[in-house]
């Protein structure tokens, strides 16, 4: 018995000695800033596609390639709403003095390019005046030797049935017309003051 225990007692001195683990606390450390760096990343992509790319904002109603929110100028609509209007959008008024209807495709749905031509056939929306204005990619005004930026309610001719067309390419002049520039734009629609119906 005393051998027994002699053996065990030895058995125990043999084995090497338990070593704390070399980078524990690193290891909790990387974790939690990795953790940290994926919430950041996952954040900033979420931030892109809702108020940069505007998707899935809510509220949307289309009519052909025109698209407009209903939450816009609303008090309905949440901080990453009023976040995309105060990046795109530029002073956009609440929804009962203006509706905003953008276009950023024709209507078989190819992206409007300032290489080609459009044509806008309309007649006069139920509000007191309107106008469409062209925007580039950082959703300003397109520079253009005519120094014209929209057609209006008041500036465009009618026939005689009320209908109304404009036409929207690069060197646009006339005021019937609005300068596309190059590249890539977007159309804007605001109606003023609009009626219930709109």
């Amino acid at each position: 018995m005393l051998a027994r225990k002699h053996a065990e007692l030895l058995r125990a001195r043999q084995s090497p000695p338990v070593m704390p683990r070399k980078g524990g606390r690193m290891g909790t450390t990387q974790k939690v800033l990795s953790a940290i760096a994926f919430g950041i990343a996952l954040g900033l992509l979420v931030t892109w596609l809702t108020i940069v790319r505007g998707a899935g904002m809510g509220g949307d109603v289309t009519d052909g390639p025109w698209r407009t929110s209903l939450l816009t100028g609303s008090t309905e609509s949440g901080m990453a709403h009023r976040a995309a209007i105060a990046l795109h959008g530029l002073f956009a008024l609440n929804r009962h003095e203006t509706i905003y209807y953008t276009a950023t495709t024709d209507s078989a749905g190819n992206t409007l390019d300032g290489a080609k031509c459009y044509r806008i056939d309309g007649r006069d929306a139920p509000a007191r005046g309107g106008s469409t204005t062209a925007d580039g990619s950082d959703d300003f005004l397109i520079p253009n030797a005519a120094n014209r930026y929209s057609v209006s309610k008041t500036s465009i001719a009618r026939d005689s049935e009320g209908r109304f067309t404009a036409r929207v390419f690069r060197n646009a002049a006339r005021a019937d017309e609005i300068a596309s520039g190059d590249g890539g734009f977007s159309l804007t629609l605001r109606l003023y003051n609009p009626d219930d119906t709109v």
